[in-house]
């Protein structure tokens, strides 16, 4: 299991243990509905507590339990046994509908959050400067956070031509993206955070300079590229986001040549390395057999 990212769930349990399992495919955090029900309630088998508000969920209409997916987890005797797990906004819904003193805190929090949100939709300064104060506090310096704040921009005007040029779903974003990254880094994104040890923070938080520099520069030249020869629908977009990515190559090659570095690290800004939980559990498996 790993900690690191359920920090603020264990603040509000009470540091009550609530095993999680990471998604690489999804990119997505699974909890125990049983671990965060038994942290929850006063109910001395969260497993029957679990299965009647499952049943009184399903007659409201609830989809929360309808999301639910499941993973094999240790259980407290030492088996992997069937365990219902849920990602993290259908967690905050299951809260949500646990009638339990001990929910409140929670409940509270997430109401703030909610106000929070609604403020900034009246002033979204309050939105950019929660962002540059989580960037200070994390160290990062003025400069690193004005080009950011920049990158982010120009991020939203490639999107927006993306989207004049046919670009609607999600996914297709997405590969639009991996292609201008393949095109100056051989990596998808995926791969790329995989290769700085990464699950859910953002990659261009933990890159160096360079790196966001030729990130930058892959994304500009496809804007301008699209911007020039309006291509329609996603092949025709995908051709583009790989010249850009080309754009972004032909720097990086040249920043190799003059420096003798490599543009790519390994490097993040994490001030905590991720467990694999496999390598425990055949470590733990290998002592138990001597």
């Amino acid at each position: 299991m790993d900690n690191n990212k359920i920090e603020t769930i264990s603040n509000l349990f009470e540091d009550k243990e609530i095993r999680s399992v990471w998604d690489s495919e999804k990119e997505e955090y699974f909890f125990s509905v049983i671990d965060v029900i038994s942290a929850l309630t006063d109910s001395n088998d969260a497993s029957h507590y679990w299965r009647t508000l499952k049943s009184r969920m399903i007659k409201e209409g609830n989809e929360t339990v309808t999301n639910c997916d499941t993973f094999k987890l240790r259980a407290k005797d030492g088996k992997m046994r069937n365990t219902d797990m849920l990602d993290m906004q259908n967690i905050f819904r299951l809260i949500e509908s646990v009638p339990s003193p001990k929910a409140e805190p929670f409940k509270m929090w997430l109401a703030t959050l909610g106000k929070e949100r609604v403020d900034e939709v009246f002033d979204p300064e309050i939105a950019v400067n929660r962002a540059i104060d989580y960037y200070q506090n994390r160290g990062y310096s003025d400069k690193w956070i004005s080009e950011r704040l920049n990158g982010i921009l120009n991020r939203k005007k490639l999107t927006d031509t993306w989207k004049e040029n046919g670009i609607k779903n999600n996914y297709e974003y997405a590969l639009l993206t991996n292609e201008i990254y393949k095109g100056w880094s051989g990596m998808k994104a995926s791969e790329y955070k995989k290769l700085k040890g990464l699950r859910k923070e953002s990659l261009r938080d933990n890159m160096t300079d360079i790196e966001v520099a030729l990130t930058n520069i892959g994304e500009i030249a496809t804007r301008d590229i699209a911007r020039e020869e309006h291509p329609q629908g996603l092949k025709e977009n995908l051709n583009v986001a790989k010249r850009g990515g080309g754009v972004a190559k032909g720097a990086k090659d040249l920043y190799e040549k003059e420096t003798k570095k490599s543009a790519i690290s390994k490097s993040n800004s994490l001030n905590y390395k991720y467990i694999e939980e496999q390598k425990q559990i055949d470590n733990r498996n290998k002592k138990e057999s001597k």
